[in-house]
């Protein structure tokens, strides 16, 4: 895909372990990554492309982050995977006009969200 002139392109997160990040989003959403040494890795075709950096940082929106939030057909299954895979609820499920959401946390403490037009 080519990129498009001045649209978001890249997205980078900050990760305590890259490791423990790759495995997690590898388990719970099927991504592949590829490893610009030992302190950057890179994914592609998740909507947007983007990597893990190195950092003893996270992202929060307590703490004025930009919240990435990705987009579910089944909201349960979803959380139910993260959870198994060791991620944490940061807000559970809740309705806003137009669906449903939820916050969690990746193992490493960044902080995003999941929602769904899809009703149980």
């Amino acid at each position: 895909m080519m990129s498009e002139h001045e649209k978001i392109n890249y997205i980078e997160f900050p990760a305590k372990n890259i490791e423990t990040a790759k495995a997690f989003f590898a388990e719970v959403f099927g991504w592949s990554f590829v490893d610009y040494g030992p302190e950057y890795a890179a994914f592609a075709d998740q909507g947007v492309d983007g990597g893990f950096f190195q950092s003893d940082l996270s992202a929060s929106t307590e703490n004025g982050s930009a919240l990435v939030v990705f987009y579910s057909k089944d909201l349960e299954q979803t959380l139910a995977k993260i959870e198994a895979a060791g991620g944490s609820v940061i807000k559970p499920i809740f309705s806003f006009p137009g669906g449903r959401r939820f916050h969690f946390g990746d193992p490493n403490g960044n902080e995003y969200a999941v929602w769904s037009d899809v009703n149980p």
